[in-house]
């Protein structure tokens, strides 16, 4: 009998959890536990982390879990190598639900680097209004940048003081294009740093970026160890043993 695990947090998680609970499979959806108000999910849900590899490998034995799905965010790189490595410890088959990342499009201006501390380094020397698409958790390297006007968009309400001054929007995605550039033209957006995350929940900003004509600091997605990976649910249902009516 099949007892699924999904490692969730992602738009496309909340697809595939769906799809599964219309299929009537036995499943498992884990949220990592950084967003105060999860969106519900039609399967059972746990929140918080397992503790490691070591936690995680236990999860799988004493819950009787026959398949992993890892369709948390692509820059999730932690819990995505645990899941390869718990995986491998428990002989469970494991299958990463992983969208494609964009990729330059005629009229972008991008500046590829490699981590969160290379954009900041990007930025210019004089200051300027920058847009942060990145999330709380990766905003300390650009405390050493003060001289420009930062603005950052969360889900939650910052609660812990920020490590720089900034304007804080709380709003939950996806965004639209059309909101996108009355955001960045109404703080005089110059700069935008994002992490190349793919999929059209969070694409807006990088089409905006596209219409102003605005650089856009572009952070790599993380090297993960080798794993099956697919980019949509039917595939998803596939490997499963389940077909879908999914799309049609």
């Amino acid at each position: 009998m099949t007892r699924a695990l999904i490692l969730g947090g992602t738009a496309d998680a909340s697809l595939l959890a769906a799809e599964v609970g219309r299929a009537g499979l036995g499943a498992v959806y884990s949220y990592g536990g950084r967003t105060r108000a999860p969106a519900d999910q039609p399967l059972p849900t746990r929140i918080g982390g397992f503790g490691g590899v070591s936690g995680l490998a236990g999860y799988i034995r004493s819950e009787g879990i026959t398949h992993v799905i890892d369709a948390t965010h692509p820059f999730a790189a932690e819990m995505s190598r645990n899941a390869v490595a718990a995986c491998a410890q428990t002989s469970t088959p494991l299958i990463a639900l992983e969208r494609a990342p964009w990729t330059r499009a005629p009229g972008d201006n991008w500046i590829e680097v490699a981590d969160v501390s290379a954009a900041a380094a990007a930025l210019p020397e004089a200051p300027a209004r920058v847009f942060l698409g990145i999330g709380r958790q990766h905003i300390a390297p650009f405390a050493a940048r003060p001289q420009h006007s930062y603005t950052l968009r969360f889900v939650d309400p910052p609660d812990a003081p920020l490590p720089f001054a900034a304007d804080v929007i709380v709003s939950r995605g996806p965004f639209l294009l059309n909101g996108e550039l009355e955001m960045m033209r109404e703080r005089g957006i110059g700069w935008i740093v994002a992490r190349n995350s793919g999929g059209d929940g969070a694409r807006a900003k990088i089409d905006a970026a596209r219409v102003l004509g605005l650089p856009v600091i572009m952070i790599s997605r993380p090297e993960l160890p080798e794993r099956r990976r697919v980019e949509s649910v039917i595939e998803v249902m596939q490997w499963l043993g389940h077909e879908t009516r999914l799309g049609a």
